[in-house]
């Protein structure tokens, strides 16, 4: 059954977490220094829960703390950068003890040329495989939370493309900003399938997200009019979420009781998106491919992406 929820496109993380005690939870916010990720923290910290803030500025993520603090939340800086895998193992080798909460928020968007970071196309290195080598490397310590969660954040994109597990690199297949974009979300939207299959039994569940349209430093490779001209022409709203709409579907996949014991799939506007069948049905915005939750695709790339961090 797909999970529908009292909540909708322009409910607030807030909303959302009205009412929620996250006393004695840890969490680890990914590119929390802007966005919906300084949204996001903001909500868990202010709602009880002692967050991190991986960040790859870290003087931007000391400000950002500065103001949660200010409101009372508990909060703390590290730095991670997540095309660099001696950052990565730094990270998760001074993490000590167990963690509830993993968002996966951090990311970049259209990169305007075709960029390499350790062999792999960097959006895919940066939104995928970073996160992945993360997650993996927490794994000990999101096991010992006992019914700890896990949030991806993907993107609407993902319905452009699967992922080329023949030609990740874009080496033979003409790079676009758009599709190499497109194949790390598709990405994303598998992870969430492939580890909670893997760790069920460590009670660990993880789901995707599309945040929805919000204007922020994501953006900043992007031509705005052109993207709200792509919306109009796909027949979807022109109107943008504000940060605290933007974090909500976030918050709902990391602390919101309607998603116990839920994982594997994905989320927009904060319902679990439907199925789509053909792309023509798609608008733009809303709905999730059949091939970003097919579990085969799911364990093929988790076994490549294995390989590409070890």
């Amino acid at each position: 059954m797909t999970i529908q929820t009292p909540f909708g496109e322009f409910s607030t993380a807030d909303e959302v977490a009205a009412g929620i005690d996250l006393t004695g939870t840890r969490a680890v916010v990914t590119g929390a220094s802007s966005g919906i990720g300084v949204e996001t923290a903001r909500t868990l910290a202010t709602h009880g829960a002692e967050v991190t803030l991986a960040v790859r500025n870290v003087e931007a993520g000391e400000r950002v703390a500065a103001e949660i603090r200010g409101q009372g939340g508990k909060v703390d800086v590290r730095p991670l950068e997540l095309g660099d895998r001696a950052s990565i193992a730094a990270f998760v080798e001074a993490w000590q003890g167990p963690l509830h909460l993993l968002v996966n928020n951090a990311g970049v968007m259209a990169l305007p040329e075709r960029t390499l970071i350790d062999g792999q196309e960097a959006q895919f290195a940066t939104n995928h495989l970073g996160h992945f080598a993360l997650a993996t490397g927490l794994h000990r310590a999101l096991a010992a939370a006992g019914g700890a969660r896990v949030v991806a954040v993907s993107s609407s994109a993902h319905l452009r493309l699967p992922v080329l597990f023949d030609d990740l690199t874009f080496s033979f297949v003409q790079y676009d900003p758009w599709i190499s974009y497109a194949q790390s979300k598709t990405a994303n939207v598998l992870f969430a399938v492939e580890a909670t299959r893997r760790w069920a039994d460590d009670g660990i569940t993880v789901n995707a997200l599309m945040p929805g349209g919000i204007a922020t430093g994501l953006q900043r490779h992007v031509d705005m009019e052109a993207l709200l001209a792509v919306r109009r022409a796909a027949g979807a709203s022109e109107q943008m979420k504000t940060v605290e709409q933007g974090a909500s579907t976030s918050v709902l996949c990391a602390v919101s009781p309607l998603l116990e014991g839920v994982g594997g799939r994905y989320f927009e506007d904060c319902h679990e998106a439907t199925v789509l069948t053909d792309r023509t049905q798609a608008d733009g915005r809303h709905g999730v491919a059949p091939f970003a939750l097919d579990p085969a695709n799911a364990e093929r790339l988790w076994e490549v992406s294995e390989r590409l961090v070890a």
